[in-house]
């Protein structure tokens, strides 16, 4: 799902009041209204995190008290302010990715380009920038992201635009990409035992909707259909209890957009989650 700017955005539309503009033949106007973060952090890791930002802002035109300015409001809207001062080389790769971000909004973008910005991050840092990419949406500005995580597709993204080799296949929200896929699904966590081909029984009984074995793993899936996820889970739920059944666990899923990335390019999953 990687996609690159310099060659498929050839035509970029900025909010008002900029409008459509042709990265061919307007290079300033574009250049002037948008910013991007590369995969890898364009900055000087012997200098401290606000002289980085002060570098780009005086390399940008301001003047010596704007740039101050200007890298202390950044380093503050980044959650990097407590780090101003010490050397890049010291971070960790969350804080790298927020100043790299930071630098990127000297100039008040309109839109700003974020390539894979979590590539190569711990659990932790991922979660930072993920903080940091929802403050710079709150600040107004517009965020096209490409990434091959499609959790954080499905955490930060209002529309997605599924490409699979290098042609657009799907777009919409994720929850409209998730609808391509049906509804959601109860997984129950079989017993041992001859209990087994007694849930699935029980369950079949409650349910008007498909049940089938995940042999694997043990488990019974109930497609919720157009009944809706909570209701489907109700009566799952109330009909182990009243065959007196403990199941080793019960959960409610919507399709993830993993499933629907391979749906959609011919490598589809099994109904249980599984890939064929």
């Amino acid at each position: 799902m990687r996609v690159s700017v310099a060659k498929v955005w050839t035509a970029v539309l900025l909010p008002a009041p900029f409008g459509p503009r042709s990265a061919c033949t307007e290079h300033a106007q574009v250049r002037s209204a948008i910013g991007l973060v590369g995969q890898s952090a364009a900055l000087d890791e012997i200098l401290h995190g606000r002289e980085n930002l002060v570098m780009f802002a005086r390399l940008h035109g301001l003047d010596s008290a704007e740039a101050q300015a200007r890298a202390a409001e950044l380093l503050e809207a980044m959650d990097v302010a407590d780090a101003a001062d010490r050397k890049v080389s010291t971070y960790s790769g969350g804080m790298r990715r927020r100043l790299d971000i930071a630098a990127a909004l000297i100039t008040r973008p309109a839109v700003l380009f974020l390539d894979e910005p979590t590539t190569g991050l711990d659990p932790r840092g991922r979660a930072d920038v993920w903080d940091a990419v929802r403050h710079v949406v709150a600040l107004g500005t517009t965020v096209l992201l490409t990434t091959q995580y499609l959790e954080e597709a499905d955490r930060l993204a209002d529309r997605v635009t599924v490409l699979d080799a290098g042609r657009v296949v799907a777009e919409g929200t994720p929850s409209e990409l998730k609808a391509r896929l049906g509804g959601d699904r109860v997984l129950v966590g079989l017993p041992t035992g001859p209990d087994a081909t007694a849930a699935r029984a029980a369950v079949a009984a409650a349910v008007d909707s498909e049940v089938h074995v995940d042999e694997e793993r043990s488990e019974l899936v109930v497609e919720a259909g157009t009944a809706g996820g909570t209701t489907a889970l109700l009566a799952v739920v109330r009909a182990l209890d009243a065959a007196a059944i403990t199941p080793t666990h019960v959960q409610l899923r919507e399709p993830t957009l993993d499933e629907v990335f391979l749906h959609l390019t011919d490598r589809p999953t099994t109904r249980d989650g599984g890939h064929r």
